[in-house]
């Protein structure tokens, strides 16, 4: 028995939940009911910007509508910025991150993989971002290259250069905001996350975090992405395209959609059971190994 199981999902308070976002939550959901572990909601609300008022609170709802029930609190990203402040200066006294002034038509004009022009700068933090060096950080944990990869418990073996692929990336913006690459990796190892289940759009950021890891001396979990959910046009269900909200009153419907999408073959009749019947089957049946690997993106049912 795998009791000591973490799993996660991590939404974005930016609007309700879609369909793509579904299948993170069911695909993350039933790995860890399989694994007989924790599953843990967390609300990643630090770009204020970007926020909806009251998405948070609807997330949740859906959540609970689809009969997806969270294990302990749910963690809110904007309740932990002392504690990403903390590892950020630890950072610091490790001599791993630097000061930034570059604008952002420069990091257009490289192709938005930085150089590290100010990394020998020693720059104040007046109207600068702060960047990771992947170089400083790669001799940190002993590596004389910065290729870096993991195994994709669904997508396979991943390696990544990440100088050439990435540059050094920003762990905390101009404006004050904790970058989603620092904070992630904060969130999972005080969570006590043993695996990541999530779309595939986030796979080459995994490196950056993995290299995050080594260098805090943190546990690296398992990775799982899963394929997208592509509209029409071929592109990601995401609130940028215009995703349709899930619809209430649907739940049952969804939830058997979302399986199906899985490739876990759920019956037919199953289509028309309450959402506790339907996650009962599902965690019994739950086999990763039918989701298709190597596949970036997979057409959504239709209207959805």
């Amino acid at each position: 028995m795998l009791n000591s199981y973490v799993g996660r999902f991590a939404p974005s308070p930016t609007g309700p939940l879609h369909f793509g976002s579904l299948l993170a939550a069911v695909a993350s959901y039933l790995q860890a009911k399989k694994n007989q572990g924790k599953w843990l909601v967390r609300i990643e609300d630090l770009d204020p910007p970007r926020e909806i008022q009251g998405s948070a609170s609807g997330i949740l709802k859906q959540l609970e509508q689809h009969g997806l029930a969270w294990d302990d609190s749910v963690v809110y990203q904007s309740d932990q910025i002392d504690q990403y402040h903390d590892v950020l200066q630890s950072l610091r006294l490790k001599n791993l991150v630097y000061n930034c002034t570059c604008t952002r038509q420069r990091i257009s004009e490289l192709s938005g993989i930085y150089d590290g022009k100010c990394s020998q700068k020693n720059l104040s933090t007046i109207d600068a971002s702060c960047r990771f060096s992947i170089n400083r950080g790669m001799q940190a944990i002993g590596h004389n290259c910065d290729k870096l990869g993991f195994t994709d418990s669904v997508m396979g073996e991943f390696h990544q250069l990440l100088n050439s692929d990435v540059g050094d990336f920003v762990v905390l913006r101009r404006d004050g905001l904790i970058s989603y690459q620092l904070a992630v990796v904060v969130d999972d190892y005080h969570q006590g996350i043993t695996e990541i289940v999530r779309g595939f759009d986030l796979l080459d950021s995994t490196p950056r975090q993995i290299l995050l890891q080594k260098c805090l001396n943190y546990p690296t979990p398992n990775y799982l992405h899963i394929p997208l959910a592509l509209n029409s046009l071929g592109q990601k269900l995401s609130k940028q395209h215009f995703a349709k909200a899930l619809s209430v009153g649907h739940e049952s419907e969804q939830l058997w959609l979302a399986l199906d999408w899985l490739k876990q073959n759920p019956p037919i009749e199953l289509r028309q059971s309450s959402t506790g019947e339907i996650l009962t089957w599902a965690t019994a049946h739950w086999d990763l190994s039918s989701i298709p690997p190597l596949e970036i993106g997979i057409a959504a049912p239709a209207n959805l």
